[in-house]
């Protein structure tokens, strides 16, 4: 019997560079995230953590290295970055839902479209996606009915709509006001429980503590501490991180 071949990890970053003009802001970045782990980037403003995140499926293009996703390439562009792209959700700080269309058809559109989902499955899908972020109640209302907390959990249950592979979000809290803040990390949470694979840049600190497996650090484009949250937090080997933890955590 031959022994089965390993597990590709579900994110692979291997020496990879990023350029904004001279700007170096990922700088030669090596990384795997496996199947079901949950990743918290954390790292002070200008670090390259959001870069890093949007590099994952090319939303930023990389100028060296290699990106994997559940050990496929990212292809450069075409129909095959558009599948790739598709088993992975991304969850941004801006909602970017559609404004003229309802809550249950922002979440039925890409299925549909991307998926070739028929409509009543969709809307099925739909609905019990809208029900597992505590929002089905609000599935016939407008974008602009909703609060921002509501319209952040509206994006999750789209980008879950296409039962994606692996989930990225970044700063996915950061424009919300701190009394939403929480609905969207307590369903955040629940993903994290039922084993997605996530991806999470944020500033959110009890997040990362209490539903990461890893924390990544990151200052200056680089890739400064990569440890548990445990460790991060109560011992960091980093001055970077210590200064960074001076900074924001209760003294």
């Amino acid at each position: 019997m031959t022994a089965a071949a390993p597990t590709p990890p579900m994110i692979r970053m291997a020496g990879v560079d990023k350029f904004f003009g001279p700007l170096h802001v990922l700088k030669g970045i090596n990384i795997e995230v496996p199947k079901g782990q949950v990743v918290v980037v954390l790292g002070p403003s200008g670090s390259g953590k959001s870069t890093l995140c949007r590099t994952i499926n090319r939303l930023e293009p990389i100028d060296s290295g290699d990106i994997e996703v559940d050990g496929k390439r990212l292809p450069e562009e075409g129909k095959a970055l558009a599948a790739l792209r598709a088993d992975v959700g991304m969850v941004f700080q801006q909602f970017n839902l559609f404004a003229h269309k309802t809550i249950i058809e922002n979440v039925m559109l890409a299925p549909m479209k991307v998926r070739g989902v028929k409509e009543p499955e969709a809307r099925k899908l739909a609905q019990q996606l809208l029900d597992r972020v505590g929002i089905a109640n609000q599935a016939d209302k407008y974008p602009a009915q909703l609060s921002g907390g509501q319209q952040q959990r509206v994006a999750i249950a789209r980008a879950l709509a296409m039962k994606p592979k692996v989930m990225l979000f970044d700063e996915p809290t950061s424009a919300l006001d701190p009394e939403m803040v929480n609905e969207v990390l307590d369903v955040m949470t629940t993903l994290a429980k039922e084993g997605m694979t996530m991806l999470v840049v944020t500033h959110e600190m009890g997040f990362a503590r209490k539903a990461a497996d890893r924390v990544v650090f990151m200052a200056d484009g680089e890739i400064v501490e990569d440890t548990t949250p445990e460790e991060f937090f109560t011992a960091p080997s980093s001055d970077r991180a210590k200064d960074f933890l001076g900074k924001i955590l209760p003294h």
